[in-house]
């Protein structure tokens, strides 16, 4: 997937800057869940493969809300990229970006969001024909300083910070001319989640995630 990966994100997850990250063990919650980021705006949410049961959460996710755009994150090998790919999943985000991936990739329709940190892996990923990268972990690696340093060396290149985004910082990520979106799991807080408290959710994701109609067209 070359340059069109901009674009088919662009159409996937069109109106939404923030992109919901969720790790989900207990099936019960899915109805609630899903519902109350549904209330608040969400047309697009990333599942996470750090569950046994993540795969088949995804699966039923995409077949019980088609209209939703749901991705498969934390895709570390071309197994799970397999896994997910037959489970619906309408694209994949890595932590990482590994020659196995490149090809693995390569093979498949689904646009892919790789994994980068350093100007080298940034180089890297721009030399294989992809422009819009997952920037983790974000606030670990320099947060909003790193990209501001990077952006003027690496023009084409636009960003998706994720890991330590949070309610106190995710403005100051958005702000930057090179972050298409940011995702992250602070929308749904466990405590939240094991409580049920739907609505409090929805609250919480209705205020940032519809702030910027623009969305990913940058």
């Amino acid at each position: 997937m070359t340059d069109a990966t901009g674009s088919t994100f662009a159409s996937l997850a069109a109106r939404q800057r923030v992109v919901p990250v969720l790790t989900i063990g207990d099936a019960d919650i899915l109805p609630g869940l899903i519902g109350a980021l549904r209330d608040g705006g969400v047309t697009c949410i990333e599942i996470t493969l750090r569950t046994p049961t993540a795969i088949d959460h995804l699966r039923r996710i995409v077949g019980e809300h088609p209209d939703l755009c749901v991705g498969a994150g934390t895709v570390l090998d071309a197994r799970q990229w397999d896994a997910a790919e037959r489970a619906g999943a309408h694209f994949m985000v890595s932590p990482c970006a590994t020659p196995g991936l490149f090809a693995r990739a390569r093979e498949s329709a689904l646009p892919w969001l790789p994994g980068v940190q350093t100007a080298s892996e940034v180089a890297v990923a721009l030399e294989h024909g992809y422009r819009l990268l997952k920037f983790f972990p974000a606030e670990a690696a320099g947060g909003v300083r790193t990209l501001v340093s990077l952006a003027p060396v690496f023009r084409e290149a636009r960003f998706c910070p994720t890991g330590g985004v949070d309610a106190s910082n995710v403005a100051d990520y958005l702000e930057l001319a090179s972050v298409s979106w940011v995702a992250g799991s602070w929308l749904t807080p466990p405590a939240l989640v094991a409580a049920g408290a739907w609505p409090a959710i929805s609250e919480r994701v209705r205020a940032v995630v519809t702030c910027a109609p623009d969305s990913m067209s940058r």
